[in-house]
């Protein structure tokens, strides 16, 4: 039998898990909202001392901070003006992902920490958070949906870099968070270090958990290749994050690295994983993206932002996140381009 002949029969190989499995991998399939095309090619610890402080003047065309954006207006420009017309504002957002970006199983509707802040954008910038068209998108989508302009925004815990600032324009940062490994409890594995050597990693593609491995996998395997060349089946790098749990139970993959605040969320939904490590191996900062060019609805956004961190920042927190995040104090300090 060849290894794509076995794949099939690994695949029905649970390992008894309870339900959950069967619970994420149809989250993972309910398309109720707009779910776009794949295609290939896309905390538990956060400092404690954060807060509303001053922006800090950052110089512009280098990306020595990322996460400076352009500074906050509430002026109206034509990428407003568009969608005030269109009277709906579309943003891409995630279904699978427990307290940010999920579907209630009882009422069917999409809720969670990206959720709400999806919707004070829209009410701001529209009058209404009901007044918005929520698209799922999948991780290795997002980045296309703004470019051909599937959507407005995507409020997506998107990770703010400088890659990426070459391709979409971000707000300032509205949530920190950080790489991390998720693995099931008895698993041998420590954190991200040696222990992760001849172990199979899930990430998802595009992501900048992908990222890390490509430059330390610490002799994971981690690349869906067969002889070097890549493999037809997306068994490592999968289009939503949420398939690396599916994974991860049926146990195709040791483990998986993924932005801990996400993985928290899982760790919630299964209490046969947990993180690994003491603290996560990277920080980062999520950020509310647009297409390049789009300026007016930028600052904009970063207008909403001033004001939704001097309470519903705070309020959301306590509802989605606290339970599985505690001893997070407020969000990120907004830092503003120069000039």
């Amino acid at each position: 039998m060849t290894d794509s002949e076995a794949r099939p029969a690994r695949r029905r190989t649970l390992r008894g898990w309870g339900g959950v499995a069967g619970m994420a991998a149809a989250c993972a399939l309910t398309a109720a909202v707009t779910l776009l095309p794949l295609s290939h090619g896309d905390v538990l610890t956060q400092g404690t001392g954060q807060g509303v402080a001053s922006a800090l003047p950052v110089k512009d065309d280098t990306c020595e901070d990322p996460e400076a954006s352009l500074t906050p207006s509430g002026a109206d420009g034509p990428t407003i003006a568009a969608i005030k017309e269109r009277g709906k504002l579309i943003v891409g957002v995630d279904q699978n992902s427990y307290r940010w970006g999920y579907r209630n199983p009882v009422g069917g509707g999409l809720e969670g920490f990206d959720i709400d802040l999806a919707r004070a954008i829209a009410d701001d910038i529209v009058g209404s958070p009901d007044a918005v068209i929520f698209r799922a998108i999948p991780t290795n989508q997002r980045i296309a949906a703004l470019e051909n302009g599937t959507v407005d925004i995507v409020v997506r815990t998107m990770t703010i870099s400088c890659s990426r600032i070459k391709q979409v324009a971000f707000s300032t940062a509205y949530f920190q968070a950080g790489q991390q490994v998720l693995a099931s409890k008895s698993s041998s594995i420590t954190g991200y270090d040696k222990s992760l050597a001849g172990k199979r990693v899930c990430s998802a593609e595009g992501s900048t958990a992908y990222e890390a491995l490509e430059r330390d996998s610490f002799g994971a395997t981690f690349k869906d290749e067969h002889d070097g060349q890549p493999a037809d089946e997306d068994l490592y790098t999968v289009p939503n994050q949420l398939d690396c749990l599916v994974r991860l139970q049926q146990g195709l993959v040791d483990a998986i690295v993924t932005d801990n605040a996400l993985a928290a969320g899982q760790a919630a939904q299964d209490p046969a994983v947990e993180l690994k490590g003491d603290a996560p191996f990277t920080t980062e900062y999520y950020g509310v993206a647009t297409k390049l060019g789009n300026d007016d609805l930028v600052r904009r956004v970063n207008q909403v932002l001033v004001e939704y961190r001097k309470g519903p920042w705070k309020k959301a927190y306590d509802k989605w996140l606290a339970a599985d995040l505690p001893g997070i104090t407020g969000p990120p300090q907004p830092k503003y381009r120069a000039g």
